[in-house]
């Protein structure tokens, strides 16, 4: 049995993305929308609140990131 090789370069910033994640979760739920408007733009806002160390480009990756793994569980019955 062969393992597959991490692609990730950036393990800590992973784990933040999976902390992250469940701080922000709500803003991805279309249920949550404000006047038919996503509040995705809120998450950044939020992520840079809860980590105020990390750099703003990490806080993008991190939002950019939760959003696709929110996409698809959407996806996913």
């Amino acid at each position: 049995m062969s393992s597959t090789p991490e692609r990730r370069k950036n393990l800590s910033l992973r784990e933040l993305v999976d902390k992250a994640y469940v701080i922000i979760e709500p803003f991805f739920d279309p249920a949550n929308a404000w006047n038919g408007q996503s509040l995705e733009h809120l998450a950044y806002r939020v992520v840079r609140e809860q980590l105020p160390d990390i750099a703003p480009q990490d806080a993008q990756v991190i939002v950019s990131a939760s959003t696709r793994i929110s996409r698809s569980k959407i996806k996913t019955p």
